[in-house]
């Protein structure tokens, strides 16, 4: 398995328009073959920081979404609303 951590920081006048995205877009990831779970949470202290939590069966299926059309819609969309780069890790479930 597959754990997929995604930390965005966002632009103070764009968190709310990420936060309504997602929930119109969670379940089109959700429905990814290969997903077991997806999360997000919200920093404490910065709410502008967001991250997202994936697990996958595994790596070639974590792959697969990253080269799909849904991604490929989805990661620009997110991505112009960042106030930094993201920062991304996968974790091999032990």
């Amino acid at each position: 398995m597959i754990l997929r951590l995604v930390k965005m920081h966002f632009k103070s006048d764009e968190l709310d328009n990420f936060l309504t995205y997602f929930q119109t877009i969670k379940s089109h990831i959700e429905a990814m073959p290969g997903i077991v779970r997806l999360h997000l949470y919200q920093d404490k202290t910065n709410k502008n920081v967001v991250f997202t939590h994936s697990v996958w069966i595994n790596e070639e299926y974590l792959n697969n979404y990253r080269k799909s059309e849904l991604f490929a819609e989805v990661w620009p969309n997110t991505k112009q609303l960042f106030a930094h780069k993201a920062e991304a890790w996968s974790l091999e479930l032990k």
